[in-house]
């Protein structure tokens, strides 16, 4: 999202005398006539408020200060090159007369001077120029700075400023991506053993070239030809593929090489894999707000205190109004949830998707998988002992800020963040900004009703009061959605926050009600489901989906839980997922750095690897659906591309690979600005190439890059380095499936389920047999399954029954909870209704075997 990069202006100085030597053609400040609306990139200090009017950037300057310099309007990042002449000109007027100065230096401590002249402004609007040579080079993106001083005067003023130029230099804007790259591109972290093991060569050669694997000890281990692939269009590259699958044996430190050109080293192992399965879902903690970040779970390094819970300087979390033009009456306690990226916004529809993707994960893996792997005590956070699996209890934490983000009313507000920019670095819980709730929105409440519906299926079986208060207001938001069709989010509300503005809201109705109709089987939910123009995939393509497209989670919710719609329409569903899965490895396979994304309409997009992340997601599901290995293979060459094998030679995820990101645009992980801060921790993901190019630093340096070359490791590359939560919850769904299937161990089940049933015309007696297949006995348990059709319990024998929705829970009685290791407990229950037989069953939250 959006975020201002206000640094430390320049002071005063002695500047040289100005000289008037001719200026090349280069236009060295951006955004300068403010065409667009907005002031971004530039910045304004203390006592100066910026706002775009008429085409001009306007500064409300507060009065009463000293110097000229304690008020200004600046822009960073600009360059200059020493004994190079430049021309600064600018329109200006003002609304009471005064004399401001106009200067060039550097944006940070020793704050030298270039160059600096008064001028006379005027309530008309005049043309101002004056030509320098600087005195000190500063590269692109640098620390080179121009600024107004609007300062020392008694009283308070506008000046505004058009049409601002600074024409000079001789180096042409945009010299290329700072990056170090390879000729031969790999995972740096490294390849599962078993599957594909594919890289790409650089080369203009058009005959296949000799490459060489040499182990760690620099032996050679395996040799072959590449296969010339010619000009690769998203990258800008000739290429090769090398494939070097044949070769399968385990271990650390492998390099490719042809010719005298090496690749980073990398392993042959599943455990990186295995392990970032995990460090994935650790970027949430990092992220938590309202709570102490403690350094037993993340390191000294990476503790703080609670942020945004009243503690000066903070002004919290515990009551935040409205906005003031909203005047809705009302203050909410919005303590928790997580920051959504870089800076200390929360945001409802970028954290439903983050918070619904870790609990399909969840229920992915408890359905078809291996819920074993996200038990109690799997992740380092403060639920590691509770007795609930992490994974729900990491989700857990958004979730119930979701529910605090419901107005009275049942519609649920869109957003809530500082009034303004917080500047780089700001700890949380040293941010001083105000607070404000943004208005409801229909999107928002969608997103509540659809994650606490879906949510509210997960915990039936765990804690039953708790799931009935997320059904509870799941339905309310629902409710009141339904009454509010169209009450769309501001897109000009991004000050101090993104807009995350979304014209079109049909997508989240047909989510919202899929995950209702799932957990209740409410045939008004039904009719919703099936009546919708999004139902049986009709949405899923290529382009996949994100926050604003969520109708393919509907599906997937579909494709997964039980419910009573047609056979026939689910297996259409998977089937479209098999299908798009196809017309991604069609694309793939043209491709020198074989990733699934559509470039086709709008490039490489803000957020590209999420994109790429939620198609592999989609590449899973086909796998799930069908077995077929080929989409296996398509998830892992997904990964492979994030983990390095890209035009760029980087790992787009923090602490894996041997040249991975760092400097994620952040404002505590924030070590490029400030020493004493830590980089990006291992599990982050960056953003990734963005070809629109949309902030200052990656349009000073990368002008005309290709589209998968638009991305550079800067902190203030808010529009390709950022992170986020919905980027990383996409990075934990597809870790912790490809650690499934990397021959990740299995947990033997420690309990197995019989099922029979005596069906009637509407209705059934079924018989269920619990056996302890594990080493310890059971002192008490607790069965859970869901109905796939319209069956109600009506009477039940041998323990305590309970149903909510579809979702059935059965409890011991006294006399039957201990079960010793290869004992076996019968209970059984009578039904009206009708519908298929329940096909997966957990006993204590875990997972069982079914015979």
């Amino acid at each position: 999202m959006l975020a201002a990069t206000l640094l430390v202006a320049l002071a005063a100085s002695t500047f040289p005398a100005a000289s008037t030597a001719a200026a090349a053609e280069y236009e060295r400040v951006l955004n300068g006539k403010f065409d667009s609306g907005s002031a971004d990139p530039w910045w304004s200090s203390a006592g100066v408020t910026n706002r775009v009017t008429g085409g001009e950037l306007c500064a409300s300057v507060t009065g009463g200060t000293t110097n000229p310099w304690d008020a200004l309007v600046g822009q960073n990042g600009v360059p200059f090159e020493n004994e190079q002449s430049y021309t600064l000109s600018f329109d200006a007027h003002a609304t009471t007369a005064q004399t401001i100065a106009a200067a060039a230096g550097e944006s940070v401590s020793p704050y030298r001077g270039i160059a600096k002249q008064d001028f006379a402004v005027t309530t008309a609007k005049q043309r101002f120029t004056f030509t320098f040579t600087s005195t000190l080079d500063f590269p692109d993106a640098g620390n080179g700075q121009v600024a107004f001083q609007l300062g020392g005067q008694p009283s308070d003023n506008t000046i505004c400023v058009d049409n601002v130029s600074l024409i000079g230099g001789v180096k042409p804007p945009g010299g290329g991506n700072p990056t170090p790259t390879k000729k031969v591109q790999v995972d740096q972290v490294g390849y599962v053993p078993g599957l594909p093991k594919r890289a790409t060569l650089v080369s203009t050669a058009t005959t296949p070239q000799t490459w060489t694997l040499k182990n760690s000890a620099g032996t050679a281990v395996a040799t072959g030809q590449t296969t010339p692939k010619g000009a690769d269009a998203t990258s800008g590259d000739p290429v090769h593929l090398i494939d070097f699958s044949s070769f399968d044996t385990t271990g650390t430190g492998y390099t490719l090489s042809v010719g005298a050109d090496s690749s980073f080293p990398f392993d042959i192992s599943a455990d990186a894999i295995k392990r970032l399965r995990y460090d994935s879902l650790a970027f949430f903690y990092h992220q938590r707000s309202g709570t102490p970040i403690e350094a037993q779970y993340v390191g000294d390094q990476y503790a703080h205190p609670a942020g945004h819970v009243n503690v000066a300087p903070n002004q919290g979390d515990n009551n935040v109004p409205c906005r003031a033009d909203l005047n809705c009456g009302y203050t909410l306690d919005v303590r928790g949830g997580w920051y959504d990226a870089g800076d200390h916004g929360k945001y409802v529809v970028n954290g439903g998707i983050a918070a619904w993707q870790l609990l399909n994960s969840y229920e992915r893996a408890m359905r078809i998988g291996d819920a074993a792997a996200f038990r109690d005590g799997t992740l380092a956070i403060p639920e590691k002992t509770n007795g609930v699996p992490d994974l729900l209890d990491e989700a857990r934490w958004e979730v119930d800020f979701l529910l605090k983000m419901q107005a009275p009313d049942g519609m649920a507000h869109h957003k809530i963040h500082d009034a303004a920019w917080t500047a780089l670095p700001t700890r949380p819980e040293l941010d001083a900004e105000p607070r404000r709730l943004s208005a409801t929105s229909t999107a928002a409440t969608l997103n509540l009703a659809a994650v606490a519906a879906q949510a509210a299926r997960l915990w039936s079986g765990i804690d039953a009061t708790y799931s009935a208060k997320l059904l509870a207001a799941a339905r309310k938001a629902y409710t009141a959605a339904k009454a509010n069709p169209a009450k769309l989010a501001d897109p000009n509300d991004n000050v101090g926050g993104g807009a995350y503005d979304d014209k079109t809201v049909s997508d989240e109705f047909y989510w919202a009600a899929v995950e209702l109709y799932a957990t209740t089987g409410d045939n008004a939910y039904r009719t919703d489901v099936t009546a919708s123009p999004h139902y049986k995939a009709a949405s899923l393509s290529r382009a996949g989906f994100y926050w604003g497209g969520t109708a393919p989670l509907g599906d997937i919710t579909l494709a997964l839980a039980p419910h009573g719609l047609p056979a026939a329409d689910v297996t259409a569903i998977k089937s479209a997922f098999a299908s798009v899965a196809d017309q991604h490895l069609t694309a793939m396979g043209q491709m020198g750095y074989a990733t699934p994304y559509d470039n086709s309409v709008d490039g490489y997009v803000w957020g590209s690897n999420s994109a790429v992340l939620n198609n592999a997601q989609v590449l899973a599901l086909a796998h799930d659906f069908t077995g077929a290995a080929k989409y296996r293979d398509g998830v892992f060459e997904a990964l492979h591309y994030l983990l390095g094998r890209n035009p760029l030679s980087t790992s787009y995820v923090a602490g894996y690979g041997e040249q991975a990101m760092q400097n994620a645009h952040h404002r505590f992980w924030a070590r490029q600005n400030d020493p004493t801060l830590p980089i990006a921790p291992p599990g982050s993901l960056s953003g990734g190439p963005n070809s629109a190019l949309q902030d200052p630093v990656v349009q000073r340096l990368l002008a005309g890059c290709p589209q998968q070359k638009c991305w550079v490791d800067d902190i203030g590359a808010y529009s390709v380095n950022e992170v986020a939560v919905n980027w990383n919850s996409a990075l934990a769904w597809v870790t912790g499936w490809a650690a499934e299937k990397s021959g990740a161990p299995v947990s033997k089940p420690d309990c197995e389920v019989g099922y029979s049933a005596n069906k009637w015309q509407d209705g059934q007696s079924a018989h269920v047999k619990l056996t302890n297949t594990g080493t310890a006995p059971w002192t008490a348990w607790k069965l859970a399954f869901a109905f796939p059709g319209t069956q109600r319990v009506t009477t039940g024998w041998s323990a305590t029954w309970s149903q909510t929705g579809r979702d059935v829970t059965a409890t011991n009685m006294p006399w039957n909870g201990r079960v010793e290791p290869g004992k076996s407990v019968y209970i059984g229950f009578n039904t009206s209704g009708s519908g298929s037989d329940p096909t997966a069953f957990t006993i204590n939250g875990k997972s069982c075997k079914t015979g």
